[in-house]
């Protein structure tokens, strides 16, 4: 089972100190981890992820993940066992994917349908 962990505040934290609060998560995903950070005069956001490949174990499940857009960023753990389904009805309308991990198409999902999304899917996961 993954990790994922971030922060919304005032003040932005450093990368390593990120890294830091991630790495205490290791035993959760030793197969990859990452980092996402934006400031701005309204406050600062951090993302974060250790990774237990299992769908796909390519680079391209990499998370923090970005949207296609590159509107959306997101760190996902669990599991949407419909994600199948969903990925075909998606390409059906015009996505195209570049993995073959749910977290693709639950960002592809999100992008279609907002937060309906949430009501498609079937499983257990926690997304940030």
């Amino acid at each position: 089972m993954c990790g994922i962990c971030g922060y919304i505040s005032d003040n932005s934290i450093s990368d390593e100190q990120l890294r830091q609060m991630n790495d205490t998560m290791y035993h959760r995903g030793p197969n990859d981890c990452g980092i996402w950070q934006e400031s701005s005069e309204y406050g600062a956001v951090g993302l974060a992820q250790r990774r237990l490949s299992i769908f796909d174990l390519s680079p391209l499940g990499h998370q923090p993940m970005v949207s296609h857009h590159g509107q959306i960023i997101t760190v996902y753990n669990g599991e949407i066992y419909n994600f199948q389904e969903l990925r075909t009805e998606l390409e059906l309308a015009g996505h195209v994917f570049c993995s073959s991990c749910d977290t693709e198409v639950m960002l592809a999902a999100y992008e279609t349908w907002g937060c309906d999304c949430f009501e498609r899917f079937n499983g257990m996961f926690a997304i940030a």
